[in-house]
């Protein structure tokens, strides 16, 4: 079958004669080594050199991630847009009220947290191949659905983009497990460390797009929004071409990721069929091809098998669980700040006093102000704390470990939360001067250790740990709970910042009145609590292990001798036939046709 991985593209000089060197027999009957053999090929697979295949794996996983990032962070611009145009807040015209913003937010958490789940446990049911590709058809589908909402006196605008930001949510859950999972598994382990960052660090450049859209549109759009006739035309055009155009990377990258071949671990430790992980290495190494023969003869192994049971027998030892605990609850403490931080930029841009000089008001009189300054603002961030705080991560992840980057990123994080919460009435006091400019560059710097830290490497640790049976499940489960901590904090973050602003506030009431003095005051509370979690999950990494320079088979704390072993009884389908050698004792299964699938027994 012929596929976007196919390539005669020439390898280096030093892997072009490369030839992996398999047993295939273990004794004078032709019985096959199962153990051996798979011994041999993860072997070769872990002490690859980096070549072209591996590149365009990157590639693939790459641009999927670029474009669920890309719609993730959107929001943020775009739900200031989307209130310029249908927003009814109480005395104001042109913001939507905290309900709505909070709406729009936590739809897409919620679907990231079930995606996150059902990918992951379906990857390792059904494998990694038959479920990569339809993460990114849910997330182009529901952002061209999102792009085309209307309202109507049945149907509220708000929530018809609500209804599809969750189901593009689940999308890009899936991405997560899906792309962590097969980037590993396909990595060298001297390099796994760089491939999986490359891959994860274009959540950056997703971000980066974003606000690099924005200022593209809003500057093509200058003359109508500055002006006073179709301004509302023109801002509707530009929410939904923000949104729209975040489905293009994904159509270029869907197609690769059907394409892409099904990992080795998988196919031997799951599928159990080493004959065909074997051939699979020796080709994609050797060549960068891929080839999938549908009438092949194949004979399959005996191995542990998924199940409830087994899952319970394996996470209920202490030294398993601790890594399952650990790696969810810093991705939770993570995203308590993360997604705070991304998804209210704009609110925090005007906390900082990072606006633009001639946008007095925030109303539609300024609209064209308003989203220049926001679009800029997230520019600035992104390119000056996001993105090189995952390049800084890929350059010395493979040298320093994964676990010390978290550990100095989480201090680091604590560290600067309580220096801007301690110092925010200070600092707002000359909000003008050296306050606002001092403010920035903390932020920047948060966002920076955000990425040369915990955000990066709460992703790959849970896609090189645990047995390749679970290794997707656990890392959804993990990720979840990052979505969740996510969720919590921006429920929590609404209700705070609703609370302390000033639409309409009593005259005799005390609070509200010092709330307008401050409507900002609520941000320093909020990263009181950010350095709180933050210490907490310095704390909680020393509960992981770490896998720098390891292998998948290592980390996976499972006894590798004998792991698979001589074939075992068959589960067939109506299409399979079931060849049996009198003079040789093997068991062959010849599959007629390719979506015919067989399992062993356990």
């Amino acid at each position: 079958m012929s596929t976007a991985f196919q390539t005669r593209d020439r390898l280096p000089n030093s892997f072009r004669n490369y030839t992996p060197r398999l047993p295939e027999q273990d004794n004078s009957q032709g019985q096959p080594n199962y153990d051996e053999r798979r011994r041999i090929a993860l072997q070769h697979v872990d002490d690859a050199p980096f070549t072209i295949f591996h590149v365009k794996a990157c590639l693939v996983a790459g641009i999927g991630f670029f474009t669920c990032a890309y719609n993730i962070f959107a929001i943020g611009i775009a739900e200031t847009m989307i209130g310029l145009v249908y927003g009814t807040k109480e005395n104001r015209v042109g913001q939507l009220t905290s309900s709505q913003e909070l709406a729009l937010k936590v739809s897409t958490q919620g679907g990231i947290l079930i995606g996150q789940l059902f990918f992951g446990f379906f990857a390792d049911a059904l494998g990694r191949k038959k479920m990569y590709g339809y993460e990114l058809v849910i997330v182009i589908l529901a952002t061209l659905a999102q792009a085309c909402a209307g309202g109507g006196e049945a149907m509220n605008l708000i929530i018809m983009i609500g209804i599809w930001r969750f189901i593009m949510g689940i999308g890009i859950g899936g991405d997560y497990p899906l792309s962590s999972v097969i980037t590993s598994e396909f990595s060298p382990k001297e390099s796994r460390g760089r491939m999986m960052t490359s891959v994860f660090a274009m959540q950056g450049f997703g971000n980066f797009g974003a606000a690099l859209v924005a200022l593209i549109l809003t500057q093509a759009f200058k003359a109508q929004l500055a002006g006073t006739t179709h301004r509302l035309e023109s801002i509707d055009r530009c929410w939904r071409l923000l949104i729209g155009l975040g489905a293009v990377p994904g159509c270029i990258a869907a197609y690769c990721r059907f394409t892409i071949p099904e990992t080795p671990r998988f196919t031997m430790d799951v599928e159990r069929n080493v004959q065909q992980a074997v051939k699979d290495v020796d080709t994609f190494l050797r060549t960068g091809k891929y080839d999938v023969d549908p009438d092949s003869v194949i004979l399959l192994g005996r191995a542990p098998t998924a199940s409830w049971e087994d899952f319970k027998r394996h996470f209920g030892q202490w030294k398993n669980f601790k890594l399952l605990f650990g790696m969810a609850y810093t991705w939770f403490a993570l995203d308590v700040s993360f997604y705070t931080l991304g998804l209210n930029t704009p609110s925090m841009l005007k906390s900082l006093n990072f606006k633009s000089r001639d946008c007095p008001d925030y109303n539609l009189d300024h609209s064209y102000d308003i989203l220049f300054g926001i679009s800029r603002g997230n520019l600035i961030l992104a390119a000056g704390g996001l993105i090189p705080g995952y390049w800084a991560t890929f350059f010395v992840i493979d040298s320093w470990g994964r676990k010390p980057i978290q550990i100095m990123g989480f201090t680091a994080l604590t560290i600067l939360f309580l220096a801007i919460g301690a110092a925010w009435d200070q600092l707002h006091q000359n909000i003008d001067g050296y306050g606002g400019k001092t403010l920035v560059i903390l932020y920047c710097l948060t966002n920076f250790f955000l990425n040369f830290g915990p955000n990066t490497t709460t992703y790959i640790l849970p896609g090189e740990a645990f047995p390749t049976r679970y290794r997707a499940t656990a890392h959804g489960i993990a990720a979840a709970s990052g979505k969740l901590g996510a969720i919590v904090s921006q429920i929590i973050f609404s209700v705070l910042k609703a609370a302390r602003t000033c639409d309409s506030p009593s005259e005799d009431s005390e609070l509200a009145s010092q709330c307008c003095n401050d409507p900002d005051n609520f941000v320093r509370s909020m990263m009181f609590a950010f350095a709180a979690f933050a210490l907490t999950g310095a704390a909680t990494t020393l509960l992981i292990e770490e896998t720098k320079g390891r292998t998948l088979e290592d980390i996976s704390n499972e006894d590798q001798d004998n792991f698979i072993s001589g074939p075992g009884p068959l589960e067939l389908g109506s299409n399979d036939r079931v060849n049996e050698s009198a003079e040789s004792g093997s068991i062959k299964l010849e599959r007629r046709r390719a979506s015919t699938s067989a399992h062993v027994m356990p």
